[in-house]
């Protein structure tokens, strides 16, 4: 008897469910909600939620998802979602909070409605997918420049790609587009590229800046986006560093005070290490912004290298010359800035490798014992120590602005300890362990 009484509430249970969830009820329900939340939208929010729930059961459903009906009533009720919430960001009436929560409705009505149109059988219906989409696109655009605005680039990519598909739709249907003119699809393509190329969507991107390079389209960023597409990984790979690197070149000819383009230029050539071209290029950027204070250091960092690699072959004059241009241009970012800690730094290293790369020449000074011999090696230790009492200062400065900075601390010990100021040396090599055991420093040792 337990047992029948069980089977029977499991059959009622289940008659019950199935009569709850009847999919050509419910996109009737769909629509009935719909048509009540238009006759006063302000009020009537919680209709807009009824048809989200209806219509979600329509489309899940094998007995009515193969009607176009079904479709064009989910985009009619996801358009609407999408339209109240540009309503809200443009004109801040209402609040988003009182809307159905659901994913990307503007996409997902787009979607909808291509749906629709591969199902539509009567001509009513295929001029409801026509009339869906059309409003869609407004909000697909909106919807993407948000996203774009948020650094949402892969969503920003799906919103402007799903609004081109809208207006070829369109187009094939002899249909009124937001696209139809020269200058707004192409600003389109141009606007969906970017979003792909930001998104990391390489291969996506590439169809729209492609199409747009062969076009002509006015703007410098096809340029950079081309480059950036075709530039290897490989550094060794210089066939196609050289096939990359001609967009930047036909870029910078075109549009020589766009500033993104010598930026990418410079970023090639320090990528290349190519430190002698960057010269002329980071002048010319100092010259276009200079109160950029990250391109004077960065200069700086040019003429470092270049003298420690003239000094390695042992062209002192010429090592000499580069030394003073780099202190010189880190002391330049540094009056624009002193607490710039990437430049204080950057002087102090400076220092402090020249005193490393002179320890070397002691080294080899070492075993001569005689007079000539050690008045060589005492003035060159004289020399090292001038040297390192040179950077002192600056990392000083910087652990007076990150008490955490490794190489700083490394630095400050290594110093202190050629100073013979133990205690010092200790303090430091005690902070380097608390770092490298996980902990920080609480403050500096330094104040500044």
């Amino acid at each position: 008897m337990k047992r029948l009484f069980f089977g029977l509430t499991v059959m009622v249970l289940f008659a019950g469910t199935a009569q709850a969830q009847d999919p050509k009820k419910e996109l009737k329900n769909a629509g009935r909600a719909l048509s009540t939340y238009y006759l006063d939208p302000s009020n009537n929010k919680a209709k807009l939620k009824e048809a989200v729930d209806a219509v979600e059961v329509a489309t899940g459903s094998e007995m009515t998802n193969t009607l176009a009906e079904t479709w064009i009533k989910k985009g009619e009720i996801y358009n609407e979602i999408a339209t109240q919430i540009v309503t809200v960001k443009q004109v801040g009436l209402g609040s988003v909070n009182d809307l159905p929560k659901v994913e990307n409705p503007a996409l997902q009505a787009a979607m909808a409605f291509q749906k629709a149109l591969t199902l539509a059988q009567k001509s009513y219906e295929k001029k409801d997918v026509m009339k869906g989409l059309m409003t869609a696109q407004p909000n697909l655009y909106n919807m993407g420049i948000y996203a774009y605005e948020d650094k949402a680039f892969g969503a920003a990519f799906d919103h402007f790609n799903a609004l081109i598909e809208t207006h070829e739709t369109l187009k094939a249907n002899d249909q009124k587009s937001s696209l139809d003119t020269p200058e707004a699809y192409n600003d389109q393509l141009y606007i969906t590229g970017l979003a792909a190329l930001n998104a990391e969507k390489i291969a996506e991107a590439g169809t729209y800046f492609e199409k747009l390079y062969s076009m002509g389209y006015d703007k410098a960023a096809i340029y950079e986006a081309m480059y950036k597409m075709k530039m290897p990984a490989d550094v060794k790979d210089e066939a196609g560093i050289a096939a990359a690197y001609k967009f930047l070149e036909e870029g910078r000819k075109k549009y020589g005070d766009d500033v993104s383009l010598l930026f990418a230029e410079i970023n090639h050539f320090l990528k290349l290490g190519k430190l002698d071209e960057l010269i002329s290029k980071l002048q010319i950027a100092i010259e276009k912004e200079p109160d950029n204070i990250s391109l004077y250091t960065t200069l700086g960092n040019v003429f470092d290298n270049l003298y420690q690699r003239e000094y390695a072959a042992g062209n002192k004059a010429k090592a000499d010359e580069y030394f003073t241009k780099a202190l010189g241009y880190y002391e330049q970012s540094l009056q624009k800035d002193p607490k710039y800690f990437d430049a204080i730094y950057s002087a102090g290293a400076l220092y402090y490798n020249k005193a490393a790369a002179m320890t070397l020449e002691l080294n080899k000074l070492a075993d001569d014992y005689t007079k000539d011999g050690l008045k060589k090696y005492n003035e060159k230790k004289k020399d090292i120590t001038a040297q390192f009492d040179l950077a002192l200062p600056y990392f000083q400065r910087c652990e007076a602005l990150n008490p955490n900075d490794i190489s700083t601390l490394t630095a400050l010990k290594e110093i202190f300890a050629r100073r013979d100021d133990l205690e010092k040396s200790n303090e430091f090599k005690r902070r380097l362990e608390v770092l490298t055991g996980g902990g920080t420093n609480p403050e500096s040792f330094f104040k500044g």
